[in-house]
C-alpha cells in the first residue's frame, strides 16, 4: 500500500468524533507529527510501520513522528483524536524523534479517569478564549503524554531501515521546494542512492521521484485551498521545475488538475457557508 507524506500545517488539532458521524479509516500516510486516539466505542484495525493493532473501545493508539500508519474501520465508532507537533512541547520532544514504543496500542487506557479528564479539558479548549489558553494546553497536553508514556515500553531507535526512511523523508519534508534527486540525498545524508531507491519501493510502494511529487502536490493543495496566488506562482514556490510538470503530477495523485481542485474546494466551502446560515 502507498503511503503518502501529509503536510500538517498545524502545530495543533483536536477532534472528538460522535458514533456514525465520521470513521477513523484512512490511508497509510506518515507526518512529523504525534497522532494519538482515544478510542471510546468501537472496533478498528490500526496499523503503526509493520505492527497490526486490534484497537476496542477503551484503547489508545499513538503513532510516533513518521511512523507509516493507517486505520480500517467496521462499524460505528466514537472516539478523540488529536496530532500534536512534538516541538510545541520541547521537554519531552526528544522522546518522540529519538525512539520507538515495542507497541503503539496502549490497552484500556482510554479507560483511566485521569486521561479521559485531560483528554476532555483539551477537547474543551478549542471552544474558549482569553489570556494564557496556550499555556494551559501546553500543560494539559504534557499531563495526558506523561501518563500515556508511563504505560509504554520504548525503545532506542537505532540505525536501520526505518531509521534511514525516516532521515530521508525529514529531509525531504525540509527541502522540497529544492531540486531534489537521488545523488543529492546520496551526497547531503551519505546514503547510497541505490539504497535510497531501495526503501522507497520496498517500505512506500512508490518510487523516489512519485514521492517528492506527491509531497509538492500536498504543499500545493494548501496553496490553492487557502491563497489566492496563481497556479504558476504555486507551481514555483512548491519547487516544480515547469507548469506542465506540475499539472501532470497533480492530476496523476488528485485525480483533477490544480485549477479545478481549486474550484471544487471554493465550491464546497461556499456552500458549507450557505448551509450554516440557512441553519441558524
Amino acid at each position: 500500500m502507498i503511503a503518502f507524506y501529509e503536510n500538517r500545517t498545524t502545530d495543533y488539532h483536536c477532534r472528538s468524533i460522535l458514533p456514525g458521524r465520521s470513521r477513523i479509516q484512512c490511508a497509510a500516510h506518515l507526518h512529523t507529527h504525534i497522532e494519538l486516539v482515544l478510542f471510546l466505542e468501537g472496533h478498528c484495525t490500526a496499523f503503526a510501520d509493520t505492527e497490526r493493532c486490534e484497537i476496542n473501545g477503551g484503547d489508545v493508539f499513538i503513532a510516533f513522528p513518521n511512523q507509516i500508519h493507517r486505520y480500517e474501520s467496521y462499524d460505528k465508532e466514537r472516539y478523540r483524536l488529536f496530532i500534536i507537533n512534538p516541538d510545541i512541547l520541547p521537554e519531552i520532544a526528544s522522546i518522540f524523534t529519538d525512539s520507538h514504543p515495542t507497541s503503539s496500542k496502549i490497552a484500556g487506557a482510554a479507560k483511566d479517569p485521569e486521561i479521559l479528564a485531560l483528554a476532555e479539558r483539551l477537547a474543551a479548549l478549542d471552544s474558549e478564549s482569553g489570556p494564557y489558553l496556550e499555556v494551559r494546553r501546553h500543560g494539559y497536553l504534557m499531563a495526558l503524554l506523561g501518563r500515556l508514556l508511563s504505560q509504554m515500553v520504548l525503545t532506542k531507535t537505532v540505525p536501520d531501515d526505518s531509521h534511514a526512511l525516516k532521515t530521508i523523508v525529514n529531509y525531504c519534508a525540509k527541502n522540497y521546494t529544492s531540486d531534489l534527486s537521488l545523488s543529492l540525498l546520496e551526497n547531503e545524508l551519505h546514503i547510497s542512492r541505490y539504497y535510497i531507491s531501495h526503501l522507497f519501493s520496498d517500505k512506500l510502494q512508490i518510487g523516489f521521484n512519485d514521492y517528492v511529487n506527491s509531497l509538492r502536490v500536498s504543499f500545493a493543495c494548501n496553496y490553492l485551498r487557502y491563497s489566492d496566488r496563481s497556479v504558476t506562482e504555486i507551481s514555483d514556490l512548491v519547487g516544480f521545475g515547469t507548469l506542465r510538470t506540475f499539472n501532470r503530477a497533480f492530476l496523476k495523485q488528485m485525480g483533477r488538475t490544480p485549477s479545478e481542485y481549486r474550484r471544487m474546494k471554493r465550491e464546497a466551502h461556499s456552500a458549507e457557508k450557505t448551509q450554516r446560515k440557512e441553519s441558524l
